[in-house]
């Protein structure tokens, strides 16, 4: 065998085991969408939160994608300084779902009052997101447990 041979097979022995041990793992995916999610609205990008969530998304409330996206987009306009806080994130992935639970904590100014929207000062809200991978994007298929303060 030629040394131009054995380096390609050794490569090519090599390159899934590499790939395996530095792709990240689906929990850390999940947690990491939640982070990008969590600063998107931090910073009124409807756009960059709507990437977050599946055209499939339906909720206890009613709210579909479309709807979902207009109620932000509402929202967004007359709030401001929105900072959202976040603690205790557990992730449970199965195959081709996931569970994400989390305490959340928003607050927002709206007209020159600023105030916690979503969870209240003693208790952060609790809420569980549904996630399904869609291609190989995991995506927000389902909210609960989301009861604004306003």
């Amino acid at each position: 065998m030629s040394k131009k041979s054995t380096i390609f097979l050794f490569i090519l022995i090599l390159a899934p085991i590499i790939i395996y041990f530095l792709w990240p793992s689906d929990t850390a995916r999940i947690k990491k969408l939640i982070k990008q999610g969590a600063a998107a609205i931090q910073k009124k990008e409807i756009d960059n939160v709507m990437a977050k969530v599946s055209f499939n998304y339906q909720d206890e409330y009613g709210l579909s994608y479309a709807l979902l996206k207009r109620v932000l987009e509402e929202q967004f306009k007359v709030m401001s300084d929105i900072k959202v806080e976040y603690e205790n994130l557990k992730v449970e992935v199965n195959k081709n779902s996931a569970i994400a639970e989390l305490d959340v904590r928003v607050v927002a100014t709206i007209e020159n009052q600023t105030g916690i929207i979503i969870g209240d000062p003693k208790t952060p809200a609790h809420l569980k997101f549904t996630l399904a991978k869609e291609r190989v994007k995991w995506l927000v298929t389902k909210t609960e447990g989301l009861q604004p303060s306003l």
